[in-house]
């Protein structure tokens, strides 16, 4: 849970009360479900974060570990 908060708190920036609204966020999300993500609102945003929630998760956990990867190589 700490990771999936330091995600999203690194990756909604500037747009941390409005996630829906991010241009990256939205994008990883287009990426990720395709037309299913298009068209955003806060609705439609945490039904998408609940329903893929897992699936969001091993992203996250992805995330992290390709971070430690890096700091460990700088």
């Amino acid at each position: 849970m700490l990771l999936t908060f330091r995600y999203y708190w690194i990756a909604a920036r500037g747009y941390r009360f409005t996630p829906w609204r991010s241009p990256y966020i939205r994008w990883r999300l287009e990426t990720f479900l395709g037309r299913e993500a298009a068209n955003l609102n806060a609705r439609k945003f945490f039904q998408l974060s609940w329903r893929h929630r897992d699936q969001l998760q091993r992203f996250v956990d992805w995330a992290a570990q390709r971070r430690r990867v890096q700091r460990r190589h700088a």
